[in-house]
């Protein structure tokens, strides 16, 4: 008959493991073995199970702690957890810029008149490659036409050259907006039908998929999820495509179209350097079709399509299917796809300027050759403001935060922490906000309902204010989860720079070199700018309590904030009261919304050693 044993379940680690065997058999085999000296074979056998049994305590433990997004450390994980939220992490940022482009045009007479000669136009093409002085790509969204001038797309035409009075040569100027990466094209072959197939890109700092085409020439479209239907297609606004509604094109440069596809595709990142695309399950001879949402399609699919009243509709997948899209079969897609990015993206002004002349053409051939080569190199670029938007990927603790968040929110924003998130999660290819703060109007004047308030960093990672290109981004991207009644106004907030000076008494066999670097590397790690939000407050008695912290320091004896300003030495352009804005050891920011940046982390942090 087995005796009932006193089992011990709150072991963790090998010397509670240990200990608990010992007693094990010193209790129930008091006589069998005695002798649990370290080297004995017995305590060896022991200490064996022990150590296994903190090696499985521990996975056991990490596993149990990375299925819980609060506490997930690894990145496959967090990304996991993260979509599970709804919430898609960003691995990079892309910089956007606008950049200028000028050409040469020879002049001519047309009824005794000098004119710019169009023959000699210049024809750039989409995706055409500007690189910086410092080698980072740039790319331009849409094609430049020298030859055309719209209030859409305006020319600048300049006199460049005189000869007897008379114009020799025009300067021509057009501007695109720009943004930094590199394109890159990969093929994946489909055989037989299988179900949400999948495949998968491996490259650092993936932006964004650009387009899929199959050998077939059909366009495969991105969605959110596979269950959306219906995406948003956007068509240039022209007499050819809408006679009705060209007469508006001033204002409304694309018409958004509603397109239910089949050929869809979703895609999440695995880690920071892997993204997976999923495709459907569906083998449908169904054509793409303009679906307007009627009382007529609303819900087609559902099991209870005739009671309707209690089904929750999404406005972005109107028509329920079970296939989920289909899946490629028999074929071959084209991924082409966006690389690049980052804090080092955000170039300076005036960097800008060599092109990548493969894209760019005449469109009259019949023209000198001497004259067209002149011309063609001639062809120059420029901007004229220093690039913005370009950020790292998002941290562990980012990706978090956003995540949590965006769920709470349900795709809406109701509340003004929903507005600062949704800021924050805008794709990286229309620009990164990297500080954001929104509240309602100080003014009873303001027709908006809520301010936000915007900063980003330029490429050292300091703190610039958002161009108005970035701005305008983000306000055409919050307009399409706002509520109806809601108006939104994008600001800049206000950067303050600062400066620290503290002074020590050391402790007795302590080398004081020592610990005042110790000192100023937690004061930099403390304030360093990603863990700053804009209109938080500088509390000093934290300040003494990190300092105080440091191995060696006897008293912290005083702590000065000071303002640093002035363009001319690179610092904010606006001064700022510290001493009147301090009030129990609290400095506060303006009523304006601003934050607190030391821009010199390895200047602008001074301490000295004193004497008692």
């Amino acid at each position: 008959m087995a005796l009932n044993r006193d089992i011990k379940y709150l072991n963790k680690n090998f010397d509670d493991f240990r200990s608990q065997l010992i007693n094990y058999t010193k209790t129930y085999f008091p006589t069998t073995y005695t002798d649990f000296t370290p080297a004995s074979p017995g305590v060896m056998f022991m200490e064996h199970a022990s150590y296994i049994g903190d090696i499985l305590s521990f996975y056991l433990d990490n596993n149990i702690q990375e299925n819980f997004l609060q506490y997930a450390r690894q990145d496959n994980n967090l990304f996991e957890l993260a979509y599970m939220f709804n919430y898609k992490p960003k691995t990079t940022g892309l910089a956007n810029v606008d950049i200028d482009f000028y050409q040469l045009l020879p002049a001519k007479l047309v009824s005794g008149v000098t004119v710019p000669d169009y023959d000699y136009a210049l024809f750039v093409e989409a995706n055409t490659k500007i690189t910086s002085t410092t080698s980072i790509p740039f790319i331009i969204e849409d094609s430049i036409d020298f030859s055309i001038s719209s209030s859409l797309d305006p020319t600048t035409v300049n006199i460049s050259q005189i000869s007897a009075g008379e114009p020799t040569y025009y300067l021509l100027k057009k501007t695109r907006k720009a943004t930094t990466g590199t394109i890159n094209s990969t093929t994946f072959t489909f055989g037989d039908y299988e179900e949400y197939p999948t495949v998968e890109i491996s490259a650092n700092n993936i932006a964004q998929i650009i387009d899929i085409v199959d050998s077939d020439g059909n366009i495969w479209y991105e969605v959110g999820h596979l269950a959306e239907e219906l995406v948003y297609d956007g068509i240039k606004n022209t007499n050819i495509n809408d006679p009705n509604n060209y007469q508006n094109s001033n204002d409304t440069p694309y018409i958004l179209k509603t397109k239910q596809v089949q050929r869809r595709f979703t895609t999440r990142f695995l880690d920071r350097g892997t993204l997976q695309l999923q495709f459907g399950s569906g083998i449908s001879s169904d054509n793409d079709e303009e679906v307007i949402p009627n009382p007529n399609n609303v819900g087609l699919g559902l099991p209870f399509e005739k009671d309707k009243l209690t089904t929750a509709y999404s406005p972005v997948n109107f028509i329920f299917t079970n296939t989920y899209g289909i899946a490629p079969s028999n074929i071959t897609l084209t991924v082409r796809y966006l690389t690049g990015g980052g804090v080092s993206s955000n170039v300076q002004a005036n960097s800008l300027t060599n092109i990548d002349t493969s894209t760019i053409k005449f469109k009259n051939f019949s023209l000198n050759s001497v004259t067209a080569q002149y011309i063609f190199d001639s062809i120059a670029s420029n901007n004229v403001n220093a690039a913005s938007g370009g950020k790292d990927g998002d941290s562990i603790e980012e990706i978090r935060q956003n995540s949590i968040s965006n769920f709470n929110t349900q795709l809406r924003n109701v509340t003004q922490s929903d507005y600062l998130i949704r800021s924050l999660s805008m794709p990286p290819k229309y620009g990164v906000v990297s500080k954001a703060f929104a509240q309602k109007p100080l003014t009873h004047d303001s027709t908006a309902t809520l301010d936000i308030f915007v900063l980003t960093y330029d490429s050292n990672k300091n703190l610039v204010t958002a161009s108005s290109t970035l701005k305008n981004n983000l306000k055409t991207y919050l307009n399409q989860h706002r509520m109806i009644g809601d108006s939104l106004d994008i600001k800049d907030a206000y950067v303050i720079n600062i400066g620290i000076d503290f002074d020590l008494i050391v402790l007795p066999d302590f080398n004081n070199s020592e610990v005042l670097l110790d000192c100023i590397s937690r004061l930099q790690t403390y304030f360093s700018i990603d863990k700053w939000q804009i209109n938080q407050p500088i509390i000093l008695k934290d300040i003494y309590v990190i300092l105080d912290r440091v191995k060696g320091v006897q008293t912290v004896k005083d702590i000065r904030i000071s303002n640093k300003s002035g363009t001319i030495s690179g610092y904010s352009q606006y001064a700022y009261d510290i001493k009147g804005a301090t009030q129990d050891n609290v400095i506060f920011p303006s009523l304006d919304p601003s934050i607190f940046e030391i821009k010199y982390l390895n200047n602008d942090i001074k301490g000295k050693i004193v004497s008692i």
